[in-house]
């Protein structure tokens, strides 16, 4: 396959998505490849699975920086020098800048293990989802593929895929269900917007 589109995965941990996204442009038709994966953490593991498929990587530490602004500001600088056209926030733990998501407007995607527009925003991350949906008594929940805007978990919906909650669940186990189906649609998602994105 000829061009592909280049992908900029911004992590923070462990890097589950980040894999199931390597895993995906290891295959020859897959549409997209990684130019790039960003750590705000020196020690996420994220980046030990990066240097295994032999990707660029760089560490761009929050702590470093006097301001949101410019750590926003290092990221794009980043990001750019790549040639990186689409930024996957693949467990980034940081909540960025109006100015930086207004320049990758269209151009960054996220995920977030619910369906949204059910417990998003602010405050909804980790296994605070799970216990949320577990605590309404919902008989689905599920993983959101969204664009990123300045408003957190409301940027346009790319792609859902549900989980049943089944009787019993704990957070972790419901959060396991959910990751598996995440780390697919995650895939699905990039897949849809670089065939897209390379047909304009």
């Amino acid at each position: 396959m000829g061009e592909k589109l280049k992908l900029g995965v911004l992590i923070s941990g462990g890097g589950t998505n980040l894999q199931a996204i390597i895993d995906a442009c290891a295959a020859s038709d897959f549409p997209a490849e990684i130019a790039i994966v960003i750590s705000n953490k020196a020690d996420a593991y994220g980046l030990e699975r990066a240097k295994a498929a032999n990707i660029p990587t760089a560490v761009i530490a929050h702590k470093d920086y006097e301001s949101r602004e410019d750590f926003d500001s290092a990221l794009h600088d980043s990001l750019t020098a790549q040639g990186v056209q689409l930024v996957c926030l693949a467990g980034f733990m940081r909540i960025l800048t109006a100015d930086f998501t207004a320049q990758w407007e269209g151009k960054m995607i996220n995920t977030h293990p619910a369906l949204l527009p059910k417990f998003g925003g602010e405050g909804m991350y980790g296994h605070h989802v799970h216990e949320a949906v577990l605590a309404a008594g919902e008989t689905q929940s599920g993983v959101t593929i969204h664009y990123v805007t300045a408003g957190v978990d409301e940027g346009p919906i790319i792609a859902q895929r549900a989980v049943d909650v089944l009787p019993g669940d704990t957070a972790e186990s419901l959060a396991a269900r959910v990751l598996a189906q995440e780390h697919i649609a995650y895939v699905a998602a990039i897949e849809k917007i670089a065939r897209e994105a390379l047909d304009e």
